[in-house]
């Protein structure tokens, strides 16, 4: 069995070394589970907004892993915050192949993908290079309830 720790030590080599990583940007690395989120999005306890992704136990028996777009009990008026961030991007969101929105509870939208080992760190990066295209639409849905 492959280790999930080391794709996602690689996959934080790449996100930290990408053209649009920048001082803002944190990267949460425990192991086999995975957060990429920006400064100012209620994340310092990894309750907040972030993209995500992990490989465990559940998802290695079932050889599927989620990509997420969360936002946590720590985000501001957090339902409200979804709503306005599906009313900005739901459309783009849904156009990615794979990506479902809503669903239920913090989840914005979510991708589940096969588990398969080979180029693993560089798929995800991908994943989180095209989750980052979200960033404005965060900002302005944030933007949005707390002014």
């Amino acid at each position: 069995m492959k280790n999930a720790k080391s794709v996602f030590r690689n996959l934080e080599k790449r996100l930290a070394q990408s053209s649009w990583f920048q001082d803002d940007w944190y990267i949460y690395n425990r192991g086999e589970y995975l957060q990429l989120y920006k400064d100012g999005w209620h994340n310092h306890n990894q309750g907040g907004i972030h993209f995500e992704t992990f490989i465990e136990a559940r998802e290695m028996k079932q050889k599927a892993f989620p990509i997420c777009v969360h936002a946590e009990e720590d985000c501001p008026s957090q339902e409200r915050f979804i709503q306005e961030l599906l009313a900005i991007e739901g459309d783009r969101i849904r156009s990615w192949k794979g990506y479902k929105t809503g669903g239920s509870g913090y989840t914005v939208c979510m991708r589940t993908m096969p588990l398969n080992f080979k180029n693993l760190d560089q798929r995800l990066f991908e994943e989180f290079s095209r989750l980052r295209k979200l960033e404005a639409g965060i900002q302005e849905a944030l933007n949005r309830v707390s002014g």
